[in-house]
């Protein structure tokens, strides 16, 4: 990737695409959801720093942290409406993938048994 004077350039996509910041639990594996949907890897790098900025060391201590992913929700979403939709798109993705897994397995014939 090429370097301007000022840091890395980014790509069209990472300009223009969409991202998802969840809070999650390292400790206990929670998801506390999406907080945030941002446009840009400029606005995501921005956003992060500031939730962590805010982060209470106590809450840090307690394993609350921050990850993101690309996402086609629209910037600007309501966090509890980005939530639902993305655990809606996970438990699709989840049951299309169970789908295909059952799909792999090769029943046994008589004779193998």
């Amino acid at each position: 990737m090429r370097q301007a004077a000022h840091g890395p350039s980014l790509t069209r996509d990472e300009l223009s695409a969409s991202y998802a910041i969840i809070r999650h639990n390292v400790r206990t594996y929670r998801s506390d959801g999406v907080i945030a949907v941002v446009k840009g890897k400029p606005a995501l790098d921005q956003a992060l720093k500031n939730l962590e900025a805010c982060q209470s060391p106590a809450h840090r201590h307690e394993g609350w942290r921050y990850f993101f992913e690309k996402s086609d929700l629209k910037a600007g979403t309501d966090p509890a409406e980005a939530t639902r939709l993305r655990q809606a798109q996970l438990e699709k993705r989840e049951s299309e993938a169970q789908q295909e897994s059952d799909h792999s397995v090769i029943p046994r014939s008589k004779s193998q048994e």
